[in-house]
C-alpha cells in the first residue's frame, strides 16, 4: 500500500513540476464541464420561441349557409390565426405559398379552399361532406419544424372543429328542446287518455252494468226523446264556458311566475331591517356630512399651522447656529431658541400620528380595490384608473413612511433603551408591503390592459397585503397616544434638555444642532404630506356629498311606501297564495281533463236531439245489441291496453323523457362539443427542458471527461528499477486519475448549479452523485486502457456508443431498437442518469438505493476484472503495444 501511494505522490510531484502538465491537467479537469454546459445551455428551452416559423396561409373560403344563417368558417379560422402568436402565420396567395414552400421561404402552408364553409354546413343535410385543410409541408429544411408546425396545423384544425361541432349541438339541442316542450305541453292530453283508459278499465263491471240499462233506454227511448231538448239549450251556452276555461288555463300558467314572485317578496321582508338600517345610515351621513367638511378644514387648518411653526423654528436655527461660532453666548442664544419654539417640537407627534393615518387609508383604497375587481360586471377602464391612482398614494406612503421612519429613528437615539424600534420595524414592514402591492398592481392592470381577467391569485395576494398593511397600521394607531407618545415626547424632551446645558457643554450643544435640524426638516416634510393629502380630500368631497345627497333624498321619500307594500305583498304570499293555487289547479284540470269531453258529448247529443233523433233510436238499439253480442271481446281490448300503458310507465317515465329532450342549449352544446377535460397533475416537475437534459449530458460529459484523461495520461509508470508490482502500479495510477475524475465531476455539477442556475431540487447531492459517477467512469475506462492497452480506448469508445442510446437519457428507452433496450440494464450510463435525474425532480430513497448498488456493482466488478486480468494479459499488451509503435503511426 505504500508503494501505491509513493506512485500517487509521484505522479503529482511531476505534474507540478512542469507548467505545461499543471495547464494540461487544469484543462482536463474543466473541459468535460464545457461540453456539458454548451449542450445544457442550448437545449434550455428550445420551444421558446417558435413565432420565427413561418407559415403561409390561404383563405379561398367563400362561405356557406346552415338553416337560413350565413356563415364564413374560413374567415374566422384567418381571424383567429392573426392572433395566435404561437407561429409565423403569413397570409399570402394560393401561388406566393406554392412557390415559398417550394423555394424554402415557408416550412408550410394551410389552404382553406373554395367550399370549406358549404362542406362544414351540408353536416345537417342527407349527404354530409367532410371539409378539408390543405397543409403542405417541406420536410427537407429541419427534421424538428415539421413537427411543430403539423401540431400547429392541427390544433387549428381541432379548435375548428370543436367551434363547429358547438354550432351544430346547439342546433340539435335546440329542435330537442322545443320537441320537449311541446311533448310537455300535450302531456295533460296523454295523461287524460291514460286515465280515461285506466277509468274504463275500472268501469268495465260498471260499463257491463250500463249495458244492461242501455238495453232497458232501448225500450224508453220514446219518453227521452221528449226530455232531450234541454240539450240544445245547453249547446247554446257552451262558448262562454269555453271563454271561461281559457282564462282558468292561463292564469294556471302564469302560477310558477308569480310564486317566484311571491318567494322573493319573502326574501325582501325577511332583508327589510337590514334595508332600513342601510337607509337610516345613508340619510344620517347626508345630514351630517358637514362635519366631515369640518373635519377636513380643521386639519387642513392644524397642518398649516404646523407647517408654519416649523417653518419659523427652521428660519430660526441658522441664527443660533451663527451663535454657536460666538462661543461663551451660544447656550443662552439656544435656550432662548428652545423656549421660544417650544411648539415646532409639539407639533411632531401629532404630525406622525397623522401621517399614519393617512396611509392607513391608502392601504384601505387598495382593499376596496380588490373588491371592484371581484365584482363580475367590473368596469375594465375605471379599475385601470383606480389602480394607477392607487399606485400613485402606495408610492407616496413609501415616501412618508422613509421620512417617518428617519425621524423617530432620530428620536429614537435619545430615548432610554431605544423604545421606538419596534415601531420602525413594523413601519418598515409595512414600506416592504406598499413596494409588493405596486408590483402586484402592475400585473392585474396588464391583465386587464390585454383584455384578461386578473388571475385569482393576484387579486387574492393584494387583498391580503392591503389587509396585512391596514392591520398594522391600525395596531400601531391604537396604542400610538397611550404608547408611542409619552417616548417621542420623552426623545424631545431628552433632545431639548442636551441643547439646553450650561456653555460648559458648548461643544456638545453644537453637536446636536445637526439633530435639531434633521428632526425639524423631518417634521416640514411630514406636515407638506398631510396637507396636500388633506387638499385632495377636499376636493372630492363636493362630488361624494352629492352622490349621498341624492341617494339619501330618494329613501326619504320611499323607503316607508316600501316597507308598506313589501309587508302587504309578504302576508298575501304566506296566507291566501297557496289556497289560490289550489283552486286555480283544480279549475283548469277541470277544463282540461273533463270539460272538452263533457263539451263533446253535449254537441254530439245535441246533433242526436237535433237532427238524428230517429237514427240514434236505431242506433241505441243497436247498441244494445251490440253489448249483448260484442261487450265481452270490448272488454277484453280495454284490459290489454290498460296492461301496455302500465308496461310503458313502468320502462319510461314520460316525465323523464320530456325532461331529457328539454335541456340548458348552450350547457349542453359545450359539453357535447368537448365531454372530457383533461386534468393534468405534476409529479416531481422540472421547469425548463435544459435543467431536465442536465442529467444526461452531465453524465455524458463525465464519460468523455474519462476518456480524454485515458488518451492524455499514461496507465502504465516509468520503473526501470522495476521496484513495483502490476497491481501497485495499477492502484497507485488509478488513484491520480480519480483525483482528476472527482474534480471534473466537482466543476460539471457545481457549474450546472451556480453557473448556469439550472433547476435541481437536492444540489448537495447532485454534486455528490456526480463525483461517484465520476469515479465509476474513471476506473472503467482506467481498467480498460491498463488492461487491454490501446484496444482499451476503442472498447471505452464502443461502450459509449451503446451507453448513449441504450441509458434513455434523451429518448425513452422503449423507443429504441430491441438491441438497445435489452441492453439497458447493464450499462452505468443508465444508473448514473437515473441517480441524477433523482437529485434534480426529487429523490425517493428506493430508486437512489437500486442506483448507488448498481454503480457500486460496475466498481466492484471493474476492479475485481483488473485483479483477475491485469498481471495474465500484461505481456499481451505489451506487445501489441510495441507492434503498434513500429508502424510508426499508432502510439
Amino acid at each position: 500500500m505504500k508503494k501505491v501511494f509513493q506512485i500517487y505522490k509521484d505522479d503529482w510531484k511531476r505534474i507540478f513540476s512542469v507548467p505545461t502538465g499543471i495547464l494540461l491537467t487544469i484543462a482536463i479537469m474543466f473541459l468535460p464541464s464545457v461540453y456539458a454546459w454548451v449542450n445544457i445551455k442550448a437545449m434550455w428551452d428550445p420551444y421558446q420561441d417558435t413565432s420565427g416559423l413561418k407559415i403561409a396561409v390561404t383563405n379561398l373560403d367563400k362561405g356557406g349557409e346552415v338553416r337560413g344563417k350565413q356563415l364564413n368558417v374560413g374567415k374566422e379560422v384567418e381571424e383567429n390565426l392573426k392572433k395566435n402568436k404561437k407561429l409565423g402565420w403569413t397570409f399570402v396567395s394560393q401561388e406566393e405559398a406554392e412557390r415559398g414552400v417550394k423555394q424554402g421561404d415557408y416550412y408550410a402552408s394551410l389552404l382553406i379552399p373554395e367550399d370549406f364553409s358549404s362542406k362544414m354546413a351540408s353536416v345537417l343535410s342527407k349527404n354530409p361532406e367532410r371539409a378539408e385543410i390543405l397543409y403542405t409541408v417541406n420536410e427537407k429544411l429541419n427534421a424538428v419544424a415539421p413537427k411543430i408546425t403539423g401540431k400547429g396545423a392541427a390544433s387549428i384544425v381541432e379548435e375548428v372543429s370543436e367551434n363547429f361541432t358547438k354550432e351544430v349541438d346547439q342546433a340539435v339541442l335546440t329542435e330537442f328542446n322545443k320537441a320537449g316542450i311541446e311533448l310537455e305541453r300535450e302531456l295533460p292530453t296523454i295523461r287524460n287518455i291514460e286515465s280515461k283508459v285506466f277509468a274504463l278499465e275500472k268501469q268495465l263491471p260498471q260499463l257491463k252494468a250500463m249495458g244492461n240499462k242501455i238495453i232497458a233506454l232501448d225500450e224508453k227511448m220514446p219518453e227521452l226523446k221528449e226530455k232531450s231538448q234541454k240539450i240544445v239549450e245547453l249547446e247554446k251556452e257552451l262558448p262562454k264556458i269555453n271563454e271561461v276555461g281559457n282564462s282558468v288555463l292561463k292564469v294556471e300558467e302564469n302560477l310558477p311566475k308569480l310564486r317566484e314572485v311571491g318567494n322573493e317578496i319573502l326574501v325582501i321582508q325577511k332583508k327589510l331591517p337590514t334595508i332600513e338600517r342601510a337607509a337610516d345610515k345613508v340619510v344620517e351621513i347626508d345630514k351630517n356630512f358637514y362635519r366631515i367638511e369640518q373635519a377636513v378644514d380643521k386639519g387642513i387648518e392644524d397642518a398649516q399651522k404646523a407647517n408654519k411653526i416649523v417653518a419659523a423654528a427652521q428660519q430660526e436655527l441658522p441664527k443660533v447656529a451663527k451663535i454657536a461660532e460666538g462661543g461663551s453666548a451660544f447656550a443662552n442664544e439656544l435656550n432662548d431658541f428652545l423656549q421660544k419654539n417650544d411648539g415646532a417640537f409639539e407639533t411632531v407627534a401629532p404630525v406622525i400620528k397623522q401621517n399614519l393615518t393617512l396611509m392607513q387609508q391608502i392601504a384601505d383604497s387598495a382593499v376596496q380595490l380588490t373588491e371592484a375587481i371581484q365584482a363580475e360586471d367590473f368596469d375594465p377602464q375605471k379599475v385601470v384608473n383606480s389602480a394607477e391612482f392607487t399606485k400613485e398614494r402606495l408610492q407616496t406612503g413609501v415616501t412618508i413612511i422613509d421620512r417617518t421612519v428617519s425621524l423617530l429613528t432620530k428620536l429614537n437615539e435619545y430615548a432610554e433603551g431605544s423604545p421606538l424600534t419596534g415601531t420602525i420595524e413594523r413601519l418598515n414592514n409595512v414600506k416592504q408591503n406598499f413596494q409588493q402591492q405596486i408590483e402586484v398592481l402592475n400585473k392585474i392592470e396588464n391583465a386587464i390592459k390585454n383584455g384578461e381577467q386578473p388571475a385569482k391569485e393576484l387579486v387574492d395576494q393584494l387583498n391580503q397585503l392591503a389587509t396585512s398593511a391596514s392591520g398594522t397600521l391600525g395596531d400601531i394607531l391604537a396604542i400610538y397616544d397611550t404608547d408611542i407618545v409619552p417616548r417621542v415626547n420623552q426623545a424631545l424632551s431628552k433632545l431639548k434638555t442636551a441643547a439646553k446645558t450650561s456653555s460648559q457643554a458648548l461643544q456638545t450643544a453644537k453637536e446636536k444642532l445637526p439633530d435639531i435640524q434633521q428632526v425639524l426638516k423631518e417634521a416640514q416634510s411630514s406636515v407638506q404630506f398631510g396637507l396636500e393629502e388633506l387638499q385632495k380630500i377636499k376636493k372630492r368631497l363636493p362630488g361624494i356629498q352629492k352622490e349621498i345627497h341624492e341617494a339619501a333624498t330618494a329613501i326619504s321619500g320611499k323607503m316607508d311606501d316600501f316597507t308598506t307594500s313589501v309587508n302587504e305583498a309578504a302576508v298575501f304570499v304566506k296566507n291566501d297564495l297557496p289556497s289560490v293555487e289550489k283552486k286555480v289547479h283544480k279549475a283548469a284540470d277541470f277544463v282540461r281533463n273533463d270539460l272538452p269531453a263533457a263539451e263533446k258529448e253535449v254537441r254530439k247529443v245535441s246533433r242526436l236531439v237535433q237532427t238524428k233523433l230517429p237514427e240514434m233510436q236505431k242506433s241505441v238499439h243497436q247498441a244494445a245489441e251490440l253489448i249483448r253480442t260484442d261487450l265481452p271481446e270490448m272488454e277484453s281490448s280495454i284490459k290489454d291496453a290498460a296492461d301496455k300503458i302500465r308496461k310503458f310507465e313502468g320502462e319510461r317515465n314520460l316525465g323523464d323523457i320530456i325532461e331529457l329532450l328539454k335541456n340548458d342549449v348552450k350547457r349542453e352544446s359545450d359539453f357535447l362539443s368537448k365531454p372530457i377535460k383533461l386534468k393534468e397533475e405534476k409529479l416531481f416537475p422540472v421547469p425548463n427542458y435544459g435543467s431536465a437534459m442536465s442529467p444526461f449530458y452531465t453524465t455524458l460529459s463525465l464519460w468523455v471527461g474519462a476518456m480524454l484523461l485515458i488518451s492524455l495520461f499514461r496507465t502504465d509508470v516509468v520503473d526501470p528499477e522495476n521496484q513495483y508490482t502490476i497491481y501497485q502500479v495499477y492502484f497507485g495510477r488509478l488513484l491520480t486519475f480519480l483525483t482528476i475524475g472527482m474534480f471534473q465531476g466537482l466543476i460539471v455539477s457545481l457549474g450546472d448549479v451556480f453557473l448556469l442556475h439550472a433547476y435541481i431540487v437536492e444540489k448537495f447531492w447532485f454534486v455528490v452523485f456526480a463525483v461517484i459517477t465520476s469515479i465509476i467512469f474513471v476506473t472503467i475506462t482506467y481498467t480498460l486502457v491498463s488492461v487491454f492497452g490501446n484496444i482499451g480506448k476503442g472498447l471505452a469508445i464502443i461502450f459509449l456508443v451503446l451507453q448513449f442510446s441504450s441509458s434513455g437519457g434523451t429518448f425513452p428507452v422503449s423507443l429504441t431498437p430491441e438491441l438497445f433496450q435489452k441492453i439497458n440494464p447493464f450499462v452505468p450510463f443508465t444508473y448514473a442518469v437515473s441517480l441524477l435525474r433523482e437529485a434534480v425532480g426529487g429523490m425517493l430513497p428506493e430508486v437512489i438505493r437500486k442506483d448507488l448498488l448498481a454503480l457500486l456493482f460496475f466498481f466492484i466488478l471493474t476492479i475485481l476484472f483488473a485483479l483477475a486480468l491485469k498481471k495474465p494479459l500484461s505481456g499481451i499488451t505489451k506487445k501489441l503495444a510495441e507492434n503498434a509503435e513500429k508502424t510508426n503511426i499508432l502510439s
